[in-house]
């Protein structure tokens, strides 16, 4: 079993410290307020929540998950590349997360607001309505199906160090592509240029199609795909100059 390292400790620490103040202080809301990612254009979003949201958890079960995926390759990681190299891809692959999860909700926000106009709404009328959760009278049943939906992207909020993990996961992978793997709840091993690849996949199609095979539905899918792509992208460049440095033309 491999020892536990420095860094991936802290990062623990850390994340279990956020989790305590979450389900102590203020019944949760104080913490989810200030320190969940919301919708850049809610009044709830502050600038800090771009690097906070990365400490926050959902549930006991969401923690531990990440925390033991942490442990497992964030440790090997590290080992690896050492602290400097390892933080570096852990942050980066969570705001690749932020990224392309908050890039694909406000195409989708913006998409459901235009169309609302084109039935005759003013911009300020449906952001009155989703912020205040009170519809017109006039609202027909298409309309309020879109009004619910553009007030689910607003007033939603992302956390998670999911986004960091699948970046890790994915920098295990181009490290070791011949490791076998195995969830949890499909005990077969196998080897991890396969497993993560598979993994990302299914993430991309549960995010168009809202179909959920190992996660909870309100799982943020394209934050699992962008840590995991930006994790691979750093990963994959450093092991390549490092062949380069020592290739005799």
């Amino acid at each position: 079993m491999m020892r536990i390292t420095d860094t991936v400790k802290h990062l623990i620490i850390i994340n279990v410290i956020f989790f305590i103040g979450t389900i102590s202080i203020g019944g949760g809301n104080l913490f989810y307020e200030l320190f969940a990612l919301y919708f850049p254009e809610s009044e709830n979003f502050k600038i800090w929540q771009i690097i906070t949201h990365m400490f926050m958890h959902g549930g006991v079960m969401h923690i531990a998950f990440n925390m033991f995926g942490l442990w497992m390759f964030g440790s090997a990681v590290e080992a690896n590349l050492g602290r400097n190299k390892f933080l570096f891809i852990y942050f980066s692959a969570g705001l690749g997360a932020v990224l392309f999860q908050l890039g694909y909700n406000y195409f989708d926000f913006t998409s459901t607001v235009n169309d609302l106009m084109a039935t005759g709404f003013s911009k300020s009328e449906i952001i009155e309505m989703i912020t205040k959760n009170k519809v017109a009278s006039t609202v027909t049943g298409e309309q309020l199906s879109s009004l619910q939906h553009a007030f689910s992207l607003y007033n939603g909020s992302m956390v998670g160090a999911s986004g960091c993990l699948m970046g890790i996961l994915a920098a295990f992978g181009v490290m070791n592509p011949n490791a076998e793997l195995m969830m949890i709840f499909l005990p077969i091993p196998i080897k991890a240029k396969y497993f993560i690849p598979g993994i990302i996949l299914l993430d991309v199609i549960s995010a168009f199609s809202g179909q959920s095979f190992f996660s909870p539905s309100n799982t943020a899918y394209l934050a699992h795909v962008g840590g995991a792509i930006v994790g691979f992208i750093i990963m994959w460049y450093w092991k390549k100059n490092s062949f380069d440095k020592y290739r005799v033309d």
